[in-house]
């Protein structure tokens, strides 16, 4: 993704394709869901994010949190997904390295 450090957030989580979106019009409250963005990077990052929360104490915080909230298991995975690229976006654009938690 050339785009991550220029762009926001909210454009770089949608360009992966892990924002989410509603479709509501009036009464109607549909299905939210994810859709669009670069399947290849997406898929990547799954397979990414399943080491992760695994390994990384961030990421694995982040989705025992999202389970006990009684989300399911790859909602909790996209969702921690979505914080990856933020992360990633926000370190870019700031020309920081990542630093782990000193626990």
């Amino acid at each position: 993704l050339p785009e991550l450090g220029y762009i926001s957030s909210k454009q770089a989580s949608s360009l992966v394709g892990v924002a989410p979106m509603n479709r509501e019009s009036g009464r109607y409250q549909g299905m939210r869901k994810i859709q669009g963005g670069r399947h290849q990077v997406r898929t990547v990052l799954f397979m990414a994010m399943m080491s992760a929360i695994q390994t990384n104490p961030v990421f694995k915080a982040h989705y025992q949190k999202l389970l006990a909230a009684g989300k399911a298991k790859k909602v909790a995975i996209i969702a921690c997904i979505r914080k990856m690229v933020v992360i990633l976006n926000s370190m870019l654009r700031d020309g920081v390295m990542w630093e782990a938690p000193k626990v």
